[in-house]
C-alpha cells in the first residue's frame, strides 16, 4: 500500500505577493537558461520521474543537450504546483484540472508538454450495501472537496440524470476518508487508488462508477512554463527523451522493467504487485505516437471545456471569471474558451519528435 498518494485538496488562491512573484519570475525565465528544477508528488503515473533521476536517464538526456536538469520530490502536491507558478519550478507534474484552476487561473501561462497518462479506474464512487449509482440520492458522498474526486462525482451523477443538488457532499481529508467509511453514519465516498482499493476490499460494498467510465478526462501531465520552453526548447527535447527512455524501460517484462517498477514501487510505500496493480487501472501512454494522437483529439478539447465548466461554477477560475470560457485553452485541435487570453495549452510537438525518433 502506498504511504504517501497524489493529494487532491481545494486549491490554495495566491496571494498578491505570490503573484507578483510569479509574473517577475516569468520575466526571467523568458530567457536562455542551462540550469532546471522539475518537481514531482508521489502518484503511480508519476514515479517514472523518481526513477528516472536515480539511474541517470534524465541526466544522460540533458546532458546531450547541454543542460542540467534537477529533479525534485515535494511532498505537498498542491504546494508544488504553487511553487511552479511562483516561478521557482520550470516543470512540474500535475493533473488537467489542476493546471487549468492554478496556474493557468492565476495568470500564468503554461504547456502541457508530456501527456502521460489518465485515470482508467484509479477514482471510484463507492456505497455500502449491494447498491447502484441511482441508489446514491438523497445521500451524503464524502469527498475531498474541490478536487478530482468532486469532479468525478459530478460526471457521475450526470450520467443517471442527477446534479450535486441530489447528493450532500462532505469536504473529507484523504487521510480520514478510509476511516470515516467504516463508521455508521458514511454511507458514500468518492476517493483514490489507494484509498479506493481499500475501501472496496471492505465487506458489502459497491463500486457503482470510476473514472474508466469517463475515459481520459483525468489526465495526468507534465507542465512546463510556456515562456521557459519557448526560450529553451532544448528542456522540452531532453525531458521528452528521458519520458519515454523511461516508460521503454518499465513497459518490458525483463528484468530492467522488473527492476526498474520495483524501485518505483518502494519508492512510493508499496511493492512490485501493488504497483502493477496501480498501473493496471492507470491508461499509461508508453508509445509517444498514443499520446500525440490522444493529444490532437477532438475529445481533449471536450474534456476540458467539461473541466472548466465544473471549475467555474465551483469558482475555481477566480472572482473575475464571467463565464467558463474565461481562461482560454489551446489543443491541437483548437481553442477552447477566449483565444485572447490562452493560459494553458496542449502541445504534441514534442511527443511527435520522439515518435519519429528525431530526438
Amino acid at each position: 500500500m502506498l504511504k504517501a498518494i497524489r493529494p487532491f485538496t481545494r486549491v490554495i488562491a495566491l496571494s498578491a505577493t505570490l503573484l507578483a512573484t510569479a509574473f517577475t519570475s516569468q520575466a526571467v525565465q523568458a530567457q536562455e537558461q542551462t540550469e532546471f528544477k522539475l518537481a514531482w508528488t508521489i502518484y503511480v503515473g508519476w514515479m517514472p520521474w523518481d526513477y528516472g533521476a536515480a539511474s541517470g536517464i534524465v541526466d544522460k538526456w540533458a546532458d546531450k543537450y547541454g543542460i542540467k536538469i534537477e529533479v525534485v520530490q515535494v511532498n505537498d502536491y498542491v504546494e508544488s504546483i504553487n511553487q511552479f507558478t511562483a516561478g521557482q519550478f520550470d516543470a512540474t507534474v500535475m493533473t488537467n484540472m489542476d493546471a487549468l484552476t492554478i496556474p493557468a487561473a492565476s495568470g500564468v501561462d503554461s504547456t502541457a508538454l508530456i501527456v502521460g497518462d489518465f485515470s482508467n479506474g484509479n477514482d471510484g464512487v463507492v456505497l455500502k450495501g449491494d447498491k447502484t449509482l441511482k441508489d446514491i440520492k438523497g445521500q451524503q458522498v464524502n469527498l475531498v472537496e474541490l478536487s478530482v474526486s468532486h469532479y468525478l462525482l459530478a460526471r457521475a451523477l450526470e450520467s443517471v440524470n442527477m446534479t450535486e443538488r441530489d447528493v450532500k457532499v462532505v469536504n473529507t481529508s484523504d487521510a480520514d476518508l478510509v476511516a470515516a467509511f467504516t463508521t455508521a453514519g458514511v454511507t458514500s465516498v468518492t476517493t483514490w487508488n489507494p484509498l479506493l482499493s481499500e475501501i472496496t476490499a471492505m465487506p458489502s460494498t459497491s463500486k457503482v462508477f470510476d473514472s474508466s467510465m469517463i475515459p481520459g478526462e483525468i489526465i495526468d501531465l507534465l507542465v512546463v512554463n510556456t515562456d521557459t520552453l519557448s526560450a529553451n526548447p532544448k528542456l522540452g527535447k531532453a525531458l521528452t527523451g528521458a519520458w519515454y527512455e523511461i516508460l521503454a524501460t518499465m513497459s518490458g517484462s525483463d528484468d530492467a522493467a522488473i527492476k526498474a517498477k520495483s524501485f518505483m514501487a518502494e519508492a512510493s510505500g508499496t511493492d512490485l504487485k501493488g504497483y502493477e496493480a496501480q498501473l493496471a487501472s492507470t491508461k499509461m501512454f508508453y508509445a509517444p505516437s498514443d499520446a500525440v494522437a490522444f493529444t490532437q483529439s477532438k475529445d481533449l478539447t471536450a474534456t476540458m471545456k467539461k473541466v472548466s465548466e465544473f471549475s467555474f461554477e465551483h469558482g475555481l477560475l477566480g472572482d473575475g471569471a464571467p463565464d467558463a470560457g474565461f481562461i482560454g485553452i489551446e489543443t491541437p485541435a483548437g481553442v477552447y474558451g477566449d483565444a485572447a487570453n490562452v493560459k494553458l495549452r496542449f502541445t504534441s510537438e514534442y511527443m511527435e519528435m520522439a515518435a519519429k525518433g528525431q530526438l
